[in-house]
């Protein structure tokens, strides 16, 4: 865990500096630089385990014996006395056998499988957690690091404390931590052999102090001249260099560098040049160029390359002017040339199973991060980027061309990682250079005969780099997507160049259809997975930009001389173009697709029905309806396509929502057509606009109750054509629960919400839109209900609807129904305010009530000895209940008058008749009573 630790070290130092010595960016940095520590602690077990597994491979494939590895574990763990174990052999004396004790390694030949009894079970993921997390708390010589730690912001502090008081010379406080950081080294070189860990802590340590000393006496004070500064760290590099290679370890190396990069960020400032910085960074990396040519460490490397790169952003961000320009450059080109050739070093020292490795993150990381910053040197220079990527990509290409001349087979991974850099920088010249909106079509048509010729080869690398470019072009090309400027229809810029980058993307997922032949090795393979999870995404984004282009030529200008430009299509005919043009395209790709037997081209034919449910709702917001002229001939058009890519879908759940979804659909135009209705009337501020959906939508669920209905209650949809059969019950269950869903919590919102408006026709009770459709919504659902209750087979999972529970739900809808039409009544026909606080404090709506609910409750009663039922009484009873504390808790402080008069009198009248006509009916034993 020593690498952990020392990136929360680190972490934590740079957190604590740059954010001005608080405590939380202590906490912050530590944890960041933990974080980071751990990730690296893994990729250097990884490598680790490749370079094990590597040498285990060779040995078992070229060697009939292997010699066993040595344990050099033993020297750091000690082994326990393994346990004496006693067996019985048959036909033979006793035997004693030594078994392991827990925690050590079988003394089995390599590939001998262990006796079942000493296979430990799996740990389970929370104690793996545990055990991760106590090791990173108590492992390893935990007073060591905290010890360095706090030396190490000891001194920190004393720098800083020092230099604000002015309590000593610079040159004695620098002399003083520097004289620390020698005493560190000097520890840990003593105690290299007898405790390793410890030694290369002090040692790492010790190193990043001096780097600190030399860079704050050259940089921060100027005490020590630049050409000293220089070979001392030149001379410090070369030690950190040297304890790492002499002592093989890569922990020293890493401690050394991170704490060498961090002196920047620690003691840095602003400077009239960055020469300092540069070199400094310059002599850093030549030392781990250094290192490469003799060690495979990647994570060393990778320190290297990001510490680098980020402290020349960094820098370039905030302090960059133009008269730094060619020492820039210069840092910049003996950056690049390092870690490209730290990158070919890797790869030469690297072996693996199919060749030797490339480092992936190396090789395109630098080729990015270096472009990046040189175009931000050069982008106010014309040209300067396009010369800037043709001069990288022959850069990478002559490279590439040095390490074929040598003729290695096993090099063959680090070529052509080369070569598709070099071919990328090259070809990135030409956007620029010209237009990015043509070059992308260039790109994508290269892509495309890239990834033909790889296809034809059997080469990953080609269909690859044939796919990158591609979706290079992709990005580009909706980045700079905009309608055109011409008069000519379709051979336009607008129309062609999503054209252009479509027709190649349909192409290559054309030929990646069926999987492709590859050469075998791992990244062979492993690029075989990514391909094939692409196959339908690159159809998918072809037919994205083939939309595109019908929407930019929808949306062209025209050249005029009056206005300048002048839109071929108005708004709305805008929006029927594009609908009928997406359909058409859906249509094309699925025919083609049934014919040769390409499923994913008959994808977006499943979207028919949310587009044109879209392209509705845009046509609405520029006022468009239906039954307009010749808004009637686009609609017919555009639903005939609809159903017939619907009809020739396979049986799916997908298909069978379509159908479900067709259902709110036709609902919405019926409601378009009301709406059109009422705007032909003006009519907008009464309640007949208020019901239009609610009567739409409870005329198309009386609809599906008397069509698919049949074929619910016939039992066999056998009988029916499509698409009843076999779509019959998305129509009369699922589309008709939804509707019966809007339905009814529209006629509850429209009892409680609609003040009854019926201009220009005089309000009547019961005969005014409110109250009609509310009544008519009543019905349909009580219709629906009771197809629920006859369909053939009985469905299971509407017994919430035909049970009680649906029953007391149109109860309630009832209710409120009642009670709402006596609230409208009192505001038009007896001048109550239609107010929330009037309504409820009126003594004639309050007595109303009374002698409302009070019939209610008689009707109820009535009902229940007609049909000799308990229940319906009862709920009568309990209503008639709530009258009688309505009219002691409510009417007889609140009501006054004559009203209370009224309200007494009649609820008394009507309980008088109750009592005489309608007495609690006996208990029934039969089956109705039982049904009910």
């Amino acid at each position: 865990m020593g690498i952990a630790v020392w990136g929360a070290v680190v972490g934590a130092l740079l957190g604590f500096v740059l954010a001005d010595f608080s405590q939380f960016g202590f906490i912050f940095g530590g944890a960041l630089g933990a974080g980071l520590g751990v990730w690296l602690r893994s990729a250097i077990r990884q490598e680790i385990g490749d370079a094990v597994r590597s040498a285990l491979s060779g040995g078992i494939t070229n060697a009939p014996s292997a010699q066993p590895a040595p344990a050099t574990s033993a020297a750091v763990r000690p082994q326990s006395e393994p346990a004496r174990v006693v067996t019985k052999p048959v036909g033979d004396a006793p035997k004693i056998e030594e078994s392991p004790a827990p925690g050590t390694r079988s003394a089995a030949p390599f590939g001998a499988p262990l006796p079942r009894r000493l296979e430990p079970s799996p740990p389970s993921p929370a104690s793996v957690f545990m055990g991760k997390a106590r090791d990173w708390l108590f492992g390893g010589n935990t007073i060591l690091r905290v010890g360095i730690v706090i030396l190490f912001l000891g001194l920190v502090f004393l720098v800083r404390f020092a230099a604000m008081a002015g309590l000593f010379p610079i040159e004695a406080r620098l002399s003083l931590v520097a004289a620390v950081g020698v005493v560190l080294l000097a520890i840990g070189l003593r105690k290299r052999t007898e405790r390793p860990a410890f030694s290369l802590s002090l040692q790492g340590a010790g190193i990043a102090i001096l780097y600190l000393v030399v860079f704050a006496a050259a940089r921060g004070y100027g005490i020590v001249p630049p050409v000293a500064a220089f070979a001392l760290l030149i001379l410090f590099a070369a030690l950190g260099c040297a304890l790492a290679v002499m002592q093989d370890s890569l922990v020293m190396a890493f401690i050394a560098f991170l704490g060498g990069f961090a002196v920047p960020v620690l003691l840095g400032g602003r400077s009239e040049t960055p020469l300092g910085l540069f070199t400094y960074m310059t002599t850093l990396n030549l030392a781990i160029f250094g290192i490469a040519w003799k060690k495979r460490w990647r994570p060393l490397n990778l320190l290297g390359f990001v510490a680098t790169f980020a402290l020349a952003s960094l820098w370039g961000f905030s302090a960059y002017e133009p008269q730094h320009y060619l020492l820039c450059q210069g840092f910049l080109i003996v950056s690049m040339a390092i870690y490209l050739a730290t990158a070919v070093l890797y790869a030469h020292n690297t072996p693996g199973k199919f060749g030797n490795y490339a480092d992936s993150t190396l090789l395109f990381g630098t080729a990015l991060a270096g472009f990046g910053l040189q175009v931000g040197l050069v982008h106010d220079r014309p040209f300067a980027s396009a010369w800037s990527a043709l001069g990288f990509g022959a850069a990478y290409i002559a490279v590439t061309a040095m390490t074929i001349r040598r003729g290695r087979p096993e090099m063959r991974l680090l070529n052509e990682c080369l070569l598709a850099i070099g071919i990328g920088f090259v070809t990135l010249a030409v956007p620029l250079a010209l237009d990015v909106n043509w070059t992308s079509c260039v790109w994508a048509l290269e892509g495309a005969g890239a990834f033909w010729v790889g296809a034809r080869q059997a080469r990953w690398v080609p269909r690859c780099l044939g796919l990158v470019l591609q979706a290079v072009a992709a990005l580009l090309t909706l980045a700079e997507a905009s309608s055109a400027l011409s008069a000519i229809p379709l051979a336009n810029s607008g129309f062609l160049q999503p054209m252009l980058v479509a027709l190649p993307m349909i192409f290559t997922a054309w030929i990646m259809r069926k999987p492709l032949d590859h050469s075998g090795s791992s990244w062979a393979k492993g690029y075989a997975v990514v391909e094939g999870g692409l196959r339908q995404i690159w159809f998918l984004g072809g037919f994205t930009f083939v939309c595109q282009s019908i929407v930019l030529e929808a949306l062209r200008a025209t050249p005029d001389a009056r206005f300048g430009a002048l839109q071929v299509f108005s708004t709305h005919t805008q929006v029927y173009a594009i609908m009928l043009g997406v359909l058409g395209a859906m249509t094309l790709a699925d025919g083609f697709g049934r014919k040769n037997d390409w499923s994913v081209a008959g994808w977006p034919a499943k979207l028919s029905l949310p587009f044109v449910s879209i392209c509705l709702l845009l046509a609405m917001i520029e006022g468009r309806h239906l039954l307009y002229l010749p808004d009637i001939l686009f609609w017919s058009a555009a639903l005939g396509l609809h159903i017939w890519l619907l009809r020739r879908q396979p049986v799916s759940v997908w298909t069978h929502a379509m159908h479900v979804g067709g259902v709110l659909l036709v609902t919405a135009l019926v409601a378009d057509c009301i709406w059109l209705g009422i705007e032909s009337g003006n009519l907008w501020e009464t309640s007949w606009a208020g019901v239009t959906f609610l009567v739409s939508a409870t005329a198309i669920l009386l609809l599906l109750v008397q069509w698919p209905g049949r074929a619910a209650r016939s039992g066999s949809p056998a009988d029916f054509s499509w698409p009843l059969n076999p779509y019959a019950k998305a129509y009369w269950l699922h589309g008709a629960v939804v509707l019966a869903v809007l339905v009814y919590v529209g006629a509850l919102s429209t009892c409680l919400v609609a003040e009854g408006v019926t201009d220009p026709l005089p309000y009547i009770p019961l005969l005014n839109p409110v109250d009609l459709s509310a009544l008519l919504a009543l019905a349909a659902l009580a219709l629906w209900r009771k197809l629920l209750q006859a369909a053939r087979p009985r469905v299971e999972t509407v017994q919430l609807v035909t049970g009680r529970a649906g029953l007391a739900a149109m109860a309630l809808l009832a209710f409120v129904l009642a009670n709402t039409i006596w609230l409208r009544s009192a505001h038009h026909l007896l001048g109550v305010d239609w107010q929330t606080d009037a309504l409820a404090g009126s003594q004639i709506v309050q007595s109303g009530y009374s002698i409302l609910w009070a019939l209610m409750a008689m009707g109820l009663m009535f009902l229940a000895r007609s049909r000799a039922e308990r229940l319906p009484w009862l709920a009568g009873a309990v209503l008639l209940a709530i009258v009688v504390a309505k009219l002691a808790f409510v009417d007889m402080s609140q009501v006054e008058g004559l009203a209370r008069i009224i309200a007494f009198i009649a609820v008394g009248v009507l309980m008088l008749l109750i009592g005489y006509f309608v007495p609690i009916p006996p208990r029934a034993e039969g089956t109705k009573e039982a049904a009910a």
